[in-house]
């Protein structure tokens, strides 16, 4: 989806099944995928399906969702870990956030060129 200019990619398109997914990971409360458009040689993206703007406006959400989501960004970050030798775990804020949805980038290797 090289054309979305939306402010918020996952409820938008990710989660509403409007773009194919290479899933990871799914169950009621979380989604990871392989990101659509990598940066690194491995990028799979962690995202809550529950809308949340980011990690600094977590807002009124349940905490039980929030550390079940920390819990499936380890699960999949120890197997990228184990798989490559080491891995990333990043999230954008601010400028910095192109989709405002919280979500969690786990990474390994240099940038793509």
């Amino acid at each position: 989806m090289d054309n979305y200019t939306g402010k918020d990619f996952y409820c938008d398109i990710a989660l509403a099944g409007k773009v194919e997914l290479d899933v990871v990971f799914e169950d009621d409360h979380v989604l990871a995928f392989h990101h659509t458009r990598p940066f690194w040689p491995v990028h799979i993206v962690v995202t809550p399906k529950k809308h949340i703007p980011s990690f600094t406006d977590l807002g009124e959400h349940e905490p039980e969702q929030l550390v079940h989501l920390m819990m499936v960004v380890q699960h999949i970050t120890r197997e990228v870990e184990n798989e490559y030798g080491a891995a990333r775990v990043l999230t954008n804020l601010g400028e910095y956030q192109d989709s405002k949805h919280l979500h969690f980038h786990v990474n390994f290797g240099g940038p793509k060129c």
